[in-house]
């Protein structure tokens, strides 16, 4: 092969390489897509975003820091409960269990709603972080989610054999993020209307 040839080979394979490049670089960074009134928008990962490895460990510190908190509510509310702390995706996740923490639920979850903030702002005191720590307490939540589910999928079955929009009654915004979890899995899309307290999901056909 001539030294033509070859200076023309390498320039194309560079060619090549640098536009690979180029396309990696301008790839847009998936994020996970929550509820507007749910957790606030995910930030694109940038260039200073921390490693994987670093994330968890910066999660389970906020777990940690959850449990302490929590301990010492407890203490003071004299009940009872064990702490399991986890990573759930990309946030920390504490669960309370006990024989009867039925009153630190309340009413349609309102009591464990405002216990999730507060925790949360203990974390933020001690890291200085924004924290999305999900809070459960005696599997409120996780019998929740269930009901949610399957609500949205009779929903989403309605909705394709009439074609028509549904509206669901107001939620929170963890469970309007469950029941858009639960339609976009089964191939449709939902819309969040309103205005909080009164925020709700709508269903629309595709």
């Amino acid at each position: 092969m001539s030294a033509d040839a070859d200076t023309a080979q390498t320039d194309s394979t560079e060619l090549i390489d640098s536009d690979a490049t180029q396309s990696d670089q301008t790839q847009p960074t998936e994020v996970d897509e929550v509820d507007e009134g749910a957790e606030g928008t995910e930030s694109p990962a940038t260039e200073g975003a921390p490693a994987a490895g670093t994330r968890i460990q910066q999660l389970e510190r906020e777990g940690d820091i959850a449990a302490d908190y929590l301990e010492e509510l407890l203490d003071i509310a004299d009940l009872d409960g064990d702490l399991d702390i986890d990573v759930d995706g990309d946030r920390a996740a504490v669960s309370i269990v006990g024989a009867d923490l039925s009153q630190l639920v309340g009413p349609d979850g309102e009591v464990l709603e405002a216990l999730q903030e507060l925790t949360r702002l203990a974390v933020f005191r001690e890291t200085g972080d924004r924290s999305r720590l999900m809070l459960d307490i005696s599997g409120y939540r996780a019998e929740k989610r269930q009901q949610l589910v399957e609500l949205a999928e009779r929903l989403v079955a309605q909705v394709r054999e009439s074609g028509e929009p549904v509206s669901l009654d107001p939620m929170s915004p963890f469970e309007r993020k469950v029941v858009h979890d639960a339609v976009a899995a089964a191939g449709l899309t939902s819309e969040s209307e309103g205005a909080e307290p009164r925020r709700f999901v709508v269903i629309v056909p595709a």
